[in-house]
């Protein structure tokens, strides 16, 4: 039977994810093989799996630090929000339907089963699991059907480590009031306490660290200091997001953060590029005059495209490419905002026989179905246009596909457009216009293929009479990066946390 250990949080983005990375990493490390465990996200950014299920893009990202291949069994339940009030329900990596917050609430319970056979199978596979709770344990109003925090815990025996963020301040009565508002048996199962993100001389933290331990009878394992860590976030409260700690570049690339934005972490190696500036824009007056312009996913196309033209952004994007001074690449549902129409007459998107003008940047036109593409897909680029069109021609690109409905090219594709890339399955994806100024595709990874993203920096920086070697000669291959930021995690853990005390709460009677 695997041991087991669950990391809680005083918050959201309180670095529970970060954590569960880095023990995954540290047990690889240690021989050991581990696996994340997640029952219930809510995130808009998302994975296919090998056998074409979603689970949250975070399980990946921890799963790859484990050094192990993503199973729809680290997320069995997955939470894409398609408004205020509901999200779109994914249960063993397939859509279960759209639900608003009182009848997922109603739902909870019945899934339990579901939970546990997912978790079973890890069990059965692995030496460790690592669990990895949601928000807070600690809201009250939700803990009669809770399936992802204490809740979970108790349904494996998992012991806890609770983590607070003391970047946000306040960190000691987050920790206090956090395990008050718990069970007595709840706050049993907290074995430890870690702070994360801090700044400064630990001397001056550590009477702080000996009165919460004291006044929670809980240990403090650790303090993890703030540092610099490439991973994947989750969501809308990522850094990247605000802009935080952008550097000024020699190409400005600027994607449009749509209010339902999702799978931005497709963008998250463009920033590895030294002379590359990636900024997130949502108001008009802050586009500027960018080189590239990335359109990006979305849970909700129509409602972001009509965000778009209301917000001015729109006419501003017609505008560049109208002047020809700047490239536009479309993602899933930028790449669907990008055609002529989109039409919506079942409802699965808003209202029933809902219909759209595109943008009428590419000859294509979408309808939206209840069937959810999710595949891992390989292809060969067709070769770009324009003056971006050299040495793309052939080039192989791996990536996957997940959304919701079909596009088409129109009528006058032929003449106007030609295809992104052929897919190893025999279809067509995505098209280019003929001036290479503007381009869509469903491609979800794409940036991640490093032949291409070189190639595309080269040619843009081309364009602007710049050394094409200035932009990427020390920029590592995405798989080497990444390598390397969960070592650096993983190191960062190690050297803050007692591992010896980590591996005992789990039941290793000596410790590591």
């Amino acid at each position: 039977m695997a041991k087991k250990i669950m990391i809680q949080g005083t918050m959201s983005n309180s670095g529970k994810s970060f954590l569960v990375a880095a023990l995954c990493r540290i047990f690889r490390q240690d021989g050991y093989k581990a696996a994340p465990f997640k029952s219930q996200n809510m995130a808009l950014n998302s994975f296919i799996t090998a056998d074409g299920l979603e689970i949250g893009r975070a399980q990946a990202m921890q799963a790859e630090a484990a050094g192990i291949a993503p199973t729809v069994d680290m997320n069995p339940i997955l939470l894409k929000p398609t408004g205020r009030m509901g999200s779109q329900v994914i249960v063993n990596g397939e859509v279960y339907g759209n639900l608003d917050a009182m009848e997922y609430y109603r739902l909870r319970l019945k899934l339990i089963p579901v939970i546990q056979s997912s978790f079973s199978r890890l069990e059965k596979q692995y030496d460790i699991i690592v669990l990895e709770g949601a928000g807070s344990p600690a809201e009250i109003n939700l803990k009669d059907n809770d399936i992802v925090n204490m809740g979970m815990a108790a349904l494996v025996d998992a012991p806890v480590l609770l983590v607070g963020d003391i970047d946000r301040g306040g960190v000691f009565a987050s920790l206090y009031g956090t395990v008050s508002l718990l069970e007595r048996e709840e706050q049993a199962r907290i074995k430890g306490l870690v702070i994360n993100k801090f700044r400064g001389d630990r001397k001056i933290l550590e009477p702080g660290l000996a009165m919460i331990a004291e006044r929670l009878h809980i240990p403090v394992v650790g303090v993890i200091p703030m540092e610099r860590i490439d991973l994947d976030d989750e969501d809308s409260l990522s850094e990247r997001l605000c802009g935080r700690g952008r550097r000024p570049g020699i190409l400005d690339i600027a994607v449009i953060r749509l209010p339902h934005i999702s799978n931005f972490t497709d963008f998250n190696a463009l920033e590895r590029y030294p002379g590359v500036s990636l900024r997130y824009v949502e108001r008009a007056d802050c586009l500027q005059t960018p080189d590239l312009v990335i359109l990006p996913g979305t849970k909700n196309t129509m409602a972001d495209l009509a965000w778009l033209r209301a917000s001015g952004l729109e006419a501003a994007l017609l505008r560049l490419t109208e002047e020809e001074k700047t490239t536009i690449i479309g993602i899933c549902g930028g790449y669907q905002m990008m055609g002529e129409r989109l039409c919506d007459r079942e409802g699965f998107e808003g209202a029933a026989g809902s219909r759209m003008r595109g943008m009428g940047l590419l000859p294509a036109k979408t309808e939206f179905t209840g069937t959810k593409t999710r595949t891992q897909i390989r292809g060969k680029l067709c070769g770009l246009c324009g003056d971006l069109a050299a040495g793309f021609d052939g080039l192989s690109v791996t990536g996957y596909e997940i959304h919701m409905g079909v596009t088409r090219p129109s009528e006058r594709a032929c003449e106007a457009a030609l295809p992104f890339a052929l897919l190893e399955d025999g279809r067509a994806d995505g098209l280019v216009r003929r001036d290479g100024r503007v381009m869509g595709t469903y491609l979800h990874g794409l940036f991640d293929n490093d032949a291409f993203t070189r190639g595309l920096i080269a040619a843009l920086a081309e364009r602007k009479g710049i050394s094409p070697a200035m932009m990427s000669e020390d920029a590592l291959p995405a798989a080497e990066y990444k390598e390397r930021q969960y070592d650096k995690l993983a190191a960062l853990v190690r050297s803050s946390l007692d591992m010896d005390k980590v591996y005992r709460i789990m039941g290793f009677e000596e410790g590591k």
